[in-house]
């Protein structure tokens, strides 16, 4: 059990009338005396809008979930010291409210670092431009900010009785993150740092256990828990605590200039059956909802506006299908088990090549659960398991029988449908006719010209000079040649990242990109003076690694030129002078309600391919519910707002390299971040989405800010919605099929019960099928939003495919239900 003087001291302070005590064993999470398996999901809140959170916590719950976790992001609720932002999408407590009122548990993950592919791995950057401090480790500088951010955070949850001993939802509370995965480079003062959190942690009495993640050596009464692909080989460090697995990561993110990156349903419901047959208590998947990364939020750096991750629910909140079904249909699967998994005792026996049988036998009763796996990643196999039957276990995969003889579910067997999620373009489809443009060009007078706010003798880091107030830092200095000319030179910076555009004498002369280069370039000088402006860019600051907070940022030097008889003049120590931002930024061009409306200019034809131009551009809301995104081909780099809204970074611009793509994806064997991808020869990311909230009834605002040079006439907006859906399921099984959305199946383009071949967009009939099988399909699920089908002879009729166990494959489309009702209303008619 949990250190009995902790929760009692935490009881002290929190109890109330509805209080939950919170405890656990090695086998349990122990809730008011009851013995629980925790299903549990990550939602970011500030990954989406407090308007989406109620159906994103609502899906997660149909989902089979019972717990939702979620990060604290410390840059976000105080970008300046001791000035906090817990608004809007930053209002953490009214989301945790809301998973109480669904009925879910709630983990509070404070870090208060995150990583989380997050900007600057949560921690603001005014922290680092602190002099003396040292991040993630024994400084008492960062640990006194840690603990006050740290302590502002629990005590806000207690103003809220959020935690469970004052009848809230949170059962758990995390510090730190990942901290051993790199503790090592911090030597004796990361061993003393990682005892001092958890002695401020448990201090902070909050009467719910704490849990450190992949903290090998975390002290006690911490719980070390596991993050990755796959945990079941995972043991905690003290045999009292219970097996959690507070990340399984069901996807990957991505990177500009990246491919897609997916993760099967097969081989994430794999990961979590093992997980369990193993000892697992607590499950976590890392992400349930992805979202997106507004603002300026993603870290990496490099990391897409999109944070989709691959997540059972996808980026704009439609449930990603077969995973989340699957998944549904796994915890189902698990809670027939959870008396036996939570209370009786257990035995694995290994049969040899990869086969493992794990029985779970309540120790009363003698009633028994198990676990049948094959962790084989090409060899199906056929189980005798003598007076308990003949068992078909695929390759990779993960049977549970009920009583031990009755297959309930398996990994590899997928019973739910595929959705083809669709893009539909909205209004006029000549995109050019959408949208009268107005725009106007960067201003820059001042910084060509060498005038900015601050100077120094040196090149600064971009972190300290411009405290990440702007992605944009102008360094500028000049260089007199001494009356001679300079025609055939070079000039040459070095930059840490990530964008840099170069000027000389009013003009742009080349821009560059990577993690670290070189920008080097023709030059030609005139004689006397020369301004030379430098516009260094991130993309995201860097969030992960051991002392990833001293990595530098922005144009690190040297800079200098080299003449044509190849001597260098260095730069690097000159007078240069600094400033943080656009104008536009300062200007506000962004926001509609701007007082700068004159600077915005018409003309018959729009400027396109031009860079540091803002684009602005009126349109109306579109109608209905689906989610809405903005698609930006042909735009290059910038950023865009929707009604003063920040919907991201975008950069189309970006494409993925043609290699290393796969039509099929093998679910079979160890999952790795480059497995099956998909998107290669595309734009990273084409399409960002626009929250329904960030729209009003009436005249909307689109402005964009485009940095190297686009098109905005190919911009448009569209909605997401499912196209049509598909499915083999297994006889015996009872097959849901869903176009949501207030969609309806309109038409069964296919329908074959027997053995049908093929997956989904090529579907055929196979050696044997039911007569029947369209028109019962069509009978049961035509005009519906939803149906439910029995996958048997009963509902199809006789297929005579001898000994072979049938299946059912259909595909159907989905349609508006307004428009349905409408064409089936015209019909009617006709005849």
């Amino acid at each position: 059990m949990w250190n009995s003087w902790i929760l009692v001291a935490g009881l002290a302070l929190l109890c109330t009338s509805s209080a939950m005590q919170v405890d656990y064993d090695a086998n349990a999470m122990i809730i008011d005396g009851e013995r629980k398996l925790i299903f549990s999901g990550a939602i970011h809140y500030p990954r989406s809008t407090p308007e989406m959170w109620p159906d994103l916590i609502k899906k997660a719950k149909d989902g089979g979930l019972n717990a939702i976790e979620t990060y604290i992001f410390w840059n976000a609720h105080e970008p300046r010291p001791r000035q906090y932002n817990f608004s809007g999408n930053l209002d953490f407590i009214k989301f945790f409210k809301l998973v109480h009122e669904a009925g879910l548990y709630g983990i509070l993950r404070i870090g208060p670092y995150v990583c989380a592919e997050w900007n600057y791995g949560g921690f603001p950057v005014w922290l680092h431009n602190i002099d003396g401090i040292e991040l993630r480790t024994n400084n008492e500088i960062y640990k006194k900010e840690m603990q006050i951010f740290t302590t502002k955070i629990v005590e806000m949850c207690k103003e809220a009785n959020l935690f469970a001993p004052q009848g809230g939802p949170i059962i758990l509370s995390q510090i730190e993150n990942e901290y051993g995965n790199i503790m090592d480079k911090y030597k004796e003062k990361g061993k003393e740092y990682v005892k001092w959190c958890a002695e401020m942690a448990v201090a902070q009495n909050v009467g719910v256990p704490w849990i450190m993640c992949q903290q090998g050596d975390a002290p006690q009464p911490m719980i070390n828990t596991c993050n990755g692909f796959y945990c079941d080989q995972f043991k905690p460090n003290n045999q009292k605590s219970p097996k959690m697995f507070t990340e399984n990561w069901t996807g990957w993110f991505k990177k500009w200039g990246q491919k897609d990156p997916y993760r099967t349903a097969e081989d994430l419901a794999y990961s979590v059956a093992r997980f369990f047959q193993l000892g697992g208590v607590l499950i976590n998947y890392y992400m349930y909802h992805g979202g997106t990364n507004f603002g300026r939020t993603s870290g990496g750096p490099y990391i897409t506006t999109s944070y989709d991750y691959n997540a059972p629910l996808d980026e704009y909140g439609n449930l990603n299908q077969p995973k989340w079904g699957h998944l549904k249909q796994l915890h189902e699967a698990l809670r027939v088990g959870e008396k036996f998994l939570t209370n009786g005792t257990s035995e694995t026996k290994d049969s040899g090549d990869g086969i493992q049988l794990t029985t779970f036998t309540d120790g009363q009763t003698g009633e028994r659960f198990c676990f049948l796996s094959n962790t084989n990643n090409n060899k199906d196999v056929n189980v005798d398991l003598k007076d308990d039957g003949m068992h078909f276990v695929p390759a990779w995969s993960v049977s549970i029988l009920g009583a031990c003889k009755k297959e309930i579910y398996n990994s590899a067997k997928v019973n739910t449908q595929t959705s083809v999620m669709v893009k539909k373009q909205i209004g006029d489809e000549d995109k050019s006719a959408q949208f009268n443009w107005t725009w106007t060009l960067e201003p820059m007078r001042d910084t060509l010209e060498g005038k900015g706010t601050f100077s120094a003798n040196t090149l600064l880091e971009q972190k300290r000079a411009s405290d990440d107030l702007s992605d944009y830092l102008w360094y500028m200095t000049s260089v007199d040649i001494n009356g001679t000319s300079f025609n055939e030179g070079t000039i040459f910076a070095n930059s840490s990242g990530q964008v840099v555009h170069a000027y000389v004498n009013g003009r742009l002369i080349g821009t560059k990109s990577g993690y670290s280069f070189q920008f080097r370039n023709p030059v030609s000088l005139v004689p006397g003076r020369n301004n030379i402006t430098l516009l260094s860019v991130t993309v995201g600051l860097q969030n992960y690694g051991d002392h990833f907070d001293l990595g530098p940022e922005g144009v690190t030097g040297p800079v200098g030129l080299i003449d044509v008889g190849n001597k260098t003049i260095d730069l690097s120590s000159n007078a240069w002078n600094y400033k943080v931002g656009l104008n536009g930024e300062a200007k506000k061009l962004y926001d509609p309600n701007s007082p700068n409306l004159q600077l915005w200019r018409t003309s018959e034809e729009l400027p396109i391919g031009r860079p540091m131009t803002w684009y602005k551009t009126a349109f109306k809301a579109p109608s209905g519910t689906d989610p809405v995104v903005l698609d930006l081909m042909g735009m290059g780099k910038g950023h865009a707002w929707i009604n003063g809204n920040s919907i991201g970074r975008f950069w189309p611009s970006q494409i993925a390299d043609n290699n290393g793509c796969t039509d099929e994806c093998d679910y079979r064997g160890a999952y790795k971040e480059q497995k099956c991808l998909s998107n290669c020869g595309n734009p990273s990311q084409r399409w960002y989405h626009v929250p329904r909230s960030f729209i009003t009834s009436g005249t909307n605002f689109l402005v964009l800010f485009e940095e190297i040079g686009g098109d905005p006439s190919e911009v448009s907006f569209q909605t997401v919605t499912t196209g049509s859906i598909c499915a083999n399921a297994n006889e015996g099984s009872l097959l849901e099929l869903s176009c949501h959305g207030g969609n309806v199946i309109s038409k069964i383009e296919f329908a074959s019960y027997g053995n049908p071949k093929g997956r989904c967009g090529s579907l055929t009939k196979g050696s044997c099928e039911a007569e029947g099988s369209l028109s019962a399909l069509e009978k049961i699920c035509v005009g519906k939003e939803s149906c439910t089908v029995d996958v048997s002879e009963k509902t199809f009729g006789s297929a005579d495919c001898g000994e072979d166990k049938k299946s059912l494959a259909v595909e159907a489309l989905c349609e508006n239900q307004m428009v349905y009702l409408r064409e089936l209303k015209k019909k009617k008619n006709q005849s």
